[in-house]
């Protein structure tokens, strides 16, 4: 007989209902319980990135080129999912030193700011487009860029990045329409491209990218608070790098659109631009020797690994040892979801046990239908586990509690979900074709749906798996 002390337990610690000695949970409860220690495993991994806890463990005289008392004022500007709660948390920590503040967030979110994060009272917040630019996103980029020209030799220009940050902060460069740069985005996402290369391009379209807005500050000093949402956390790829030596060009932007066949597809101003900048006819964005950057300080705050390694107390605390955790998951998105679940059933374990992953997979879009990426590893998951006898639960959420063009941040898969969906008349593998998991998992009741979270740490991808006999 397996010893089974663990998972009693951990059940006890989630306030179910207490259990007899003879009492067994069915396979459908505990798969649900399971789900619910999952979700439980997310939240904590997302709440340890949000902006009040990453900002109040830094030392904010390391925040930029020097102490902070140096300076005679200090201008906030912020792009990015988490720009709203870092200029909130900033606004408490410099007090009147702040003396004035601009970020630009997704639609909608300054209406769903968590409560643990203060609001920002003296700086201003706009709604930008989100993945795709919009006219009120362009403009404010451009009181983003003017506030780093205004920017003074005794003067601290404090920049908060985040995830997202490209699109909301788009202010197209010269001969440049918004039309031209929206093509482009929507291209290059449906495309399968990975972010460094669609920053690769989308730098070399705008007025901010690739250390651009550092360069528009000189000679002030910048420094930069960066929360990562890309795998490896190159601080140049990262909302396209504003205030970051850009090791890209012109040459590599055109070879992405060359590699991928999109060449033809945008717009003639895209290809000019791009063209007669590899032909030298234009500067290039600012490279490691440009001089804007030896007063300039950039400060990786948050990454996945730190949303992991909450992930990881938060499985043990709940009783759960953790067998995996990786960071830097990257490929095609169902692909990802069968191998995670292929891991998770290859082992045998005798305890309840947690894998955990993180990074950003990608979706080549061949399909009509609604979705995103983490909705789509619990696809290709639930159909690799359709068969599996061991209870098993594998979550794929998005930190910042966005998927795609919905409102949910994610779905979770279990052995029992493709029976489930079929019951309502829902072909899994029709909706993975047509890259519809939306309403696949809507279905079912197995959306993740935390709401905007102001944060962005890529993505969050936890599997719980119990022996196949976890009762005596």
């Amino acid at each position: 007989m397996r010893d089974t002390s663990r998972r009693q337990r951990r059940v006890r610690n989630c306030d179910l209902p207490p259990q007899s000695e003879q009492s067994t949970v069915s396979t459908p409860d505990l798969l649900d319980t399971t789900a619910a220690d999952a979700k439980a495993i997310f939240r904590a991994a997302v709440r340890r990135v949000q902006a009040d806890r990453l900002l109040n463990s830094t030392d904010p005289d390391a925040w930029a080129p020097q102490p902070l008392g140096h300076y005679e004022g200090i201008r906030v500007v912020g792009l990015g999912k988490a720009a709203m709660a870092m200029m909130g948390t900033v606004e408490q920590v410099l007090g009147d030193a702040m003396t004035d503040g601009y970020a630009i967030v997704p639609e909608g979110y300054p209406e769903h700011l968590p409560a643990s994060c203060p609001a920002p009272t003296m700086g201003t917040v706009v709604e930008g487009g989100h993945p795709l630019p919009t006219e009120a996103g362009v403009r404010g980029a451009r009181r983003i860029v003017e506030q780093a020209e205004a920017a003074g030799a005794d003067e601290l220009l404090l920049v908060l990045v985040s995830g997202g940050g490209t699109a909301l902060g788009t202010l197209p460069a010269d001969g440049m329409a918004l039309a031209d740069l929206k093509r482009t985005y929507h291209l290059l996402l449906r495309s399968g491209v990975n972010i460094q290369q669609m920053n690769a391009v989308r730098k070399h379209l705008t007025q901010t990218g690739g250390g651009q807005l550092a360069r528009a500050a000189a000679p002030a000093d910048v420094g930069s608070l960066i929360v990562s949402d890309v795998v490896g956390n190159d601080m140049s790829v990262i909302a396209s790098g504003p205030t970051v030596p850009d090791p890209t060009t012109y040459e590599d932007a055109m070879r992405v659109l060359y590699t991928r066949d999109l060449w033809t597809e945008v717009s003639g101003p895209v290809r000019t631009r791009l063209s007669t900048g590899a032909r030298g006819r234009r500067p290039e964005t600012p490279g490691p020797e440009a001089d804007c950057f030896e007063r300039t300080s950039n400060t990786l705050v948050g990454t996945n690994r730190t949303a992991l390694a909450a992930a990881r107390e938060a499985a043990e605390a709940r009783g759960y040892a953790v067998r995996q955790e990786a960071e830097e998951v990257e490929g095609e998105a169902r692909s990802v979801g069968k191998a995670h679940v292929q891991a998770m059933l290859q082992a045998a374990p005798d305890s309840p046990t947690c894998w955990l992953w993180g990074g950003e997979t990608t979706v080549t879009v061949t399909g009509d239908g609604k979705g995103g990426r983490n909705q789509e590893v619990a696809l290709g998951a639930a159909l690799a586990m359709e068969d599996a006898s061991r209870p098993t639960v594998l979550l794929s959420g998005g930190t910042d509690g966005i998927d795609g063009p919905t409102d949910a941040a994610g779905a979770w898969a279990t052995p029992m979900t493709t029976e489930k969906a079929r019951a309502v008349d829902c072909d899994p593998k029709d909706h993975l074709r047509q890259n519809d998991a939306y309403p696949f998992f809507d279905a079912i009741d197995h959306l993740l749906r935390p709401g905007p979270t102001h944060t962005n740490v890529m993505d969050v991808h936890v599997g719980l798996s119990l022996p196949e006999d976890p009762q005596p």
